[in-house]
């Protein structure tokens, strides 16, 4: 009796533990699939509204190594964006409407005004940690891939 007790509140505490964290569930992610064939992957945050955008990654004290903001675009264009009130330094990359990278800005200095962006059109911007480009050996015309991006 004693050891179906303890096993049904460990079943219980676990399923409890599970359903607040998610257990077993994938988080939205861009994973670049770069010209050999690797993929390097972020989960990701998506930014879909004007007011979304304007916030961004500000007042953020810190960001996962493996983790980035995705932002969606309604159309294809050229894009700016500051480091207001961002205190991470961050790469910004650009994708094209095709989801090839178009360009990225490397460490873009925190708590600067910028505009930061590229001569190229884009329709998605993902934002990671300054210098991942360089220690992912990330190159414009790497596929972006979207995976449970809602």
């Amino acid at each position: 009796m004693k050891k179906s007790c303890l096993w049904c509140i460990f079943l219980c505490l676990t399923f409890f533990t599970c359903s607040l964290s998610g257990c077993g569930q994938k988080s939205p992610s861009a994973c670049i699939k770069k010209k050999d064939g690797a993929l390097v992957c972020v989960a990701v945050e998506t930014v879909r509204t004007q007011a979304q955008r304007q916030l961004g990654l500000m007042y953020r004290q810190h960001l996962a190594h493996d983790a980035g903001m995705l932002f969606f675009f309604d159309s294809e264009e050229k894009q700016a964006f500051t480091m207001k009130n961002t205190y991470i330094p961050l790469d910004i990359i650009f994708i094209g409407r095709d989801r090839r990278i178009a360009g990225w800005v490397e460490n873009a200095a925190p708590l600067t005004d910028g505009p930061y962006g590229i001569e190229r059109p884009s329709q998605y911007v993902l934002e990671v940690n300054g210098f991942f480009c360089r220690q992912h050996s990330i190159s414009v015309g790497d596929t972006v891939l979207f995976d449970m991006v809602q």
